[in-house]
């Protein structure tokens, strides 16, 4: 990469960090270009330049976010932690995600943009479900799961679990400690109600 792309690319990641930032409390229909610039210190006509519309720019930058959050999920499944933790921090990382962009602005994103839809199912098949796979038989490796229950089971579970993911958000926002709640939800994910030490 010559200097000038990478003065192009040092611009572009600019723009990216200033209309994430904007994202987490702005919503996205009302955002203007003329936002964006002013953080990321750009001219408009550099935003265009570079990625033609906002709305091409707010999908650029939730797909990054996306695929970090991947790649740190996956670099943290890859170290040394125990299964438990590694459920933590799934928790911990939705709440973050529900921090930066907001429930309903991920929602609308979603059936707004199908390009983003296809995008976010496509690395929901091709990354997600292998990555907690491997959680699952990691697990049960390491005598945290139970080897008497399918790996299709568990992850049917927590599929059941995600999908009421705006719900639990909504709960920790109005009622609880988060801090708890993980504490909470981890032992009912390994120990349902039972009485245990």
């Amino acid at each position: 990469m010559n200097g000038f792309e990478k003065r192009a690319q040092l611009k572009k990641e600019k723009i990216m960090k200033a209309t994430l930032e904007l994202l987490q409390t702005e919503d996205a229909k009302k955002l203007k270009i003329t936002e964006i610039a002013g953080k990321a210190g750009v001219s408009q006509v550099t935003i265009y330049n570079y990625f033609g519309s906002k709305e091409e720019l707010i999908r650029d930058v939730f797909i990054a976010y996306i695929r970090e959050t991947i790649d740190e999920f996956e670099a943290y499944l890859a170290s040394e932690h125990t299964l438990k933790e590694k459920i933590e921090h799934i928790v911990f990382q939705k709440k973050k995600n529900s921090r930066t962009f907001g429930i309903a602005t991920m929602k609308k994103l979603w059936q707004e943009d199908p390009v983003l839809a296809a995008f976010v199912k496509d690395e929901y098949m091709k990354k997600g479900i292998p990555l907690v796979v491997r959680l699952i038989e990691d697990g049960k490796k390491s005598g945290e799961i139970s080897k008497k229950i399918s790996t299709s089971t568990i992850v049917m579970y927590m599929n059941m679990l995600a999908n009421q993911a705006n719900t639990l958000l909504d709960y920790v926002d109005a009622n609880t400690n988060m801090d708890q709640l993980i504490e909470e939800m981890a032992d009912l994910f390994f120990y349902g109600v039972s009485a245990h030490d």
